[in-house]
C-alpha cells in the first residue's frame, strides 16, 4: 500500500487526520516539464508493456499496475497533454472522446457503478504528466474522496 506518513490536515476550520501516500509524495516531486519522457509515453510506444484493455486511433486503456480498486484502470490520449488545465477548446473532442471510452469499458466490467477521477498538477495528486483518466470500481466508493 505504500509508505504512510500521518499528519493532521485543517480546511474550513475542522481537523481531519489522514496519511501521505507514497503516491502523494510522487506528486510533489513529479516532473512538470512536457517534454519529459513519461511511464505513458512508454507504454504508447510499447517500450515497456502494459496489459492494455482497449487500442484506437485516439486513446490506450490499460490496467492500473498499482491498482486502488478490484478494478482500476487508466484511459490515456495518445496525444501528449500534460495535465487537464493545459486543455483548450481545440481538445474538446478528444475529452470527450477519453470520457465516452471509459464509460464504454466501465459498461463491460463495472455493473453497479464507478468512480471516474482526473488528477491535476501537485495538490491534486498527478504524479505522472500525461494526462489520464483513471476508471475505479469493483467496490463502494467512499465519499469525500481524498
Amino acid at each position: 500500500m505504500g509508505d504512510f506518513k500521518h499528519y493532521k490536515w485543517a480546511a474550513q476550520g475542522f481537523p481531519v487526520n489522514r496519511a501521505i501516500s507514497s503516491e502523494v509524495e510522487k506528486a510533489q516531486t513529479a516532473a512538470k516539464n512536457p517534454d519529459t519522457v513519461t511511464i505513458f509515453d512508454k507504454i504508447l510506444s510499447k517500450e515497456i508493456p502494459a496489459d492494455i484493455i482497449y487500442e484506437d486511433d485516439q486513446c490506450l486503456a490499460f490496467n492500473d499496475v498499482n491498482p486502488q480498486a478490484p478494478i482500476h484502470f487508466l484511459v490515456i490520449p495518445k496525444k501528449k497533454i500534460s495535465m487537464l488545465e493545459k486543455c483548450d477548446s481545440s481538445n474538446k473532442e478528444l475529452l470527450g472522446h477519453l470520457l465516452c471510452t471509459a464509460a464504454e469499458i466501465a459498461r463491460t466490467k463495472l455493473k453497479n457503478g464507478y468512480r471516474v477521477v482526473i488528477n491535476n498538477g501537485a495538490e491534486g495528486s498527478q504524479s505522472v504528466y500525461h494526462l489520464h483518466v483513471h476508471v475505479l470500481g469493483g467496490r463502494q466508493m467512499f465519499w469525500p474522496p481524498g
